[in-house]
């Protein structure tokens, strides 16, 4: 069975018995699990990865060579890096200059829609300061 009652200044507080859950019921409270909204999808389909974020706090900064950001982030394979480079430029976060010289140039930078995550960024790197001192 499950009840429920009114608390003032809290809502509905619902509670099941053990021995409905013994009989194979759910209880709601238990079960309330959901899928993360789309805009939350739609944000980790651009952020995840090992790499991206640190992909785009380098061009935060500016527009750098793809050697420039495979010397800056330390670890990344060419490959991820070329991989990750174009799922960004596909999402529109990132444009990819080529320059006509010999030898080719080419540069990445945050296209307008990229820097709109400066502050998310921004955010990120308050969050991870504030954790590294609750580890000390």
């Amino acid at each position: 069975m499950i009840d429920a009652v009114w608390i003032p200044q809290e809502g509905w507080i619902l509670w099941c018995s053990m021995e409905n859950l013994t009989n194979g019921e759910t209880c709601p409270s238990k079960s309330a699990l959901i899928e993360p909204p789309p805009e939350i999808a739609a944000t980790l389909s651009v952020l995840g990865g090992k790499w991206k974020v640190l992909i785009l706090w380098q061009l935060l900064g500016r527009p750098c060579r793809f050697n420039e950001l495979r010397r800056a982030i330390e670890g990344v394979s060419q490959h991820m890096l070329t991989m990750h480079l174009r799922e960004l430029e596909s999402e529109g976060i990132l444009t990819r200059t080529v320059f006509a010289e010999v030898p080719p140039r080419v540069e990445y930078a945050l296209s307008e829609h990229g820097r709109s995550l400066g502050q998310v960024m921004k955010v990120l790197a308050e969050w991870g300061q504030l954790h590294l001192a609750r580890q000390h």
